[in-house]
């Protein structure tokens, strides 16, 4: 439960009672739990949406719902995504490191955040209520499938600093496929055999953008990490979207 506790923690502003996991590579142990926690987050979104169906409009209610999503999170996944953005203006690895240990968002961050976000509202407005709530459903754990499957396969950017090279030596190199399985015969349930055009395409987007990273940095962040999040969730939903525009699902 202290594992459980600390996910809860780190992933959410949801307060729990309970004294979480401790430990320089507790993180990387209660990553088991991060995508049963976006399982978890996927079921209050989709009682949202439907709370707030009658009273908005698509575009609005799309709006409401990613506001929450992200308010939820208290924005890490957000923040990370802007640290790397900003990093990307460095001229080596040590100097893009550098700018992202910077707390402040500069152009790119907030360009890609902007970006982010319209994408994924117009993603969430492309679907209608029937198909909408089962890609909220499972969206948020195959966000958070995201660092589990790509953390195994690189190097810790800046090993013995920050928390990226702690969680990765705490991360089992199972987690991740053992996850995966559910959750990609969980989006077959939902959509049918279609249901794995938007796995593949998270975890697809997330891998490219975490190599990418690695070729910059030398290795992945913290940082990095949280930002597979959020490109494997905007990936989902974009293939989602394309489904239903292609009237697949």
């Amino acid at each position: 439960m202290a594992s459980l506790i600390l996910a809860i923690r780190f992933l959410t502003i949801v307060p729990v009672p309970g004294r979480e996991a401790r430990g320089p590579r507790a993180l990387g142990r209660a990553a088991w739990w991060f995508p049963v926690i976006g399982l978890g987050m996927g079921a209050g979104l989709v009682a949202l949406d439907r709370g707030l169906s009658r009273l908005l409009p698509p575009f609005l209610l799309a709006a409401a719902v990613w506001a929450a999503w992200k308010v939820l999170t208290g924005g890490i996944h957000l923040d990370g995504l802007a640290d790397c953005l900003d990093g990307l203006a460095g001229h080596d690895p040590a100097g893009r490191l550098a700018i992202m240990r910077d707390s402040r968002i500069g152009v790119l961050g907030a360009a890609g955040l902007v970006l982010c976000g319209l994408l994924a509202l117009a993603a969430l407005a492309e679907f209608p209520p029937a198909a909408r709530w089962r890609l909220l459903l499972v969206a948020p754990a195959m966000g958070r499938l995201m660092p589990l499957l790509v953390g195994p396969c690189f190097p810790p950017a800046t090993p013995g600093r920050g928390a990226g090279a702690p969680f990765l030596s705490g991360l089992s190199g199972w987690a991740g496929l053992v996850h995966l399985s559910w959750i990609g015969a969980l989006a077959v349930w939902l959509f049918g055999a279609w249901g794995l055009v938007p796995v593949g395409a998270a975890a697809a987007a997330a891998f490219g953008w975490a190599a990418f990273l690695a070729s910059r940095l030398g290795g992945l962040t913290g940082d990095a990490l949280g930002s597979a999040v959020e490109v494997g969730e905007l990936a989902a939903l974009i293939g989602g979207a394309s489904l239903v525009h292609l009237g697949l699902i």
